[in-house]
């Protein structure tokens, strides 16, 4: 990121040129970042890491720093991470780590929903029930009924939740072909518009 720069002043056929000397205060403060950088990618799962297409070099200490304790070798490997991450460009990584963070915070978004609907199906029954068909009409009513009835059964006898299980993933499919179904028609109206404007 910081390299010595130079600064030149034209006079006449003359250049003259003067060394700025790298701002001390700038590359540690560089650095920290750097560092908790290095402590978000140590915690992230080999998928995600790998995704990230780091220099081996790098890798192979997040890899390593991932599964040390909290001590002063850590640290120091940490630090030896902010230091290689410094010489090179991190903005790419830094971007496919965005995508992650968003992706990951839509799959809690996602099982929250989930929950709360099978909740309300287990609790509220019918009610719950038709409000959700009136939401999702290509849901399938009788089995939904069938699972909220073993589910409340086993409620009351404390007996394990399968049926609450059952419905937990129905619903995640169902909540999630209905998203596809919405980026598909989003997708076509993109296109559609974009067609529309070329005819024009």
């Amino acid at each position: 990121m910081m390299e010595q720069e130079y600064l030149y002043e034209e006079q006449e056929d003359e250049v003259e040129y003067y060394a700025v000397r790298p701002n001390k205060t700038l590359i540690k403060k560089e650095i920290g970042v750097l560092f908790k950088l290095a402590e978000e990618m140590s915690v992230l799962s080999a998928a995600h890491l790998k995704s990230l297409e780091l220099p081996e070099k790098i890798h192979k200490a997040v890899v390593e720093v991932s599964v040390m304790k909290l001590n002063g070798a850590r640290k120091r490997l940490l630090k030896f991470i902010a230091g290689q991450l410094h010489k090179m460009d991190v903005d790419p990584i830094l971007e496919r780590l965005a995508r992650i963070k968003t992706q990951s915070a839509h799959v809690v978004r996602e099982h929250h929903v989930t929950e709360r609907w099978r909740d309300r199906l287990i609790s509220e029954g019918n009610d719950a029930l038709t409000e959700l068909m009136d939401e999702h009409p290509q849901a399938d009513r009788q089995k939904l009924r069938h699972l909220v009835r073993n589910a409340q059964k086993e409620a009351e006898l404390a007996a394990p939740p399968k049926s609450s299980r059952l419905i937990y993933q129905y619903l995640k499919a169902l909540f999630s072909a209905s998203e596809d179904e919405a980026n598909d028609e989003a997708e076509y109206d993109e296109f559609e518009e974009k067609d529309e404007e070329v005819d024009d």
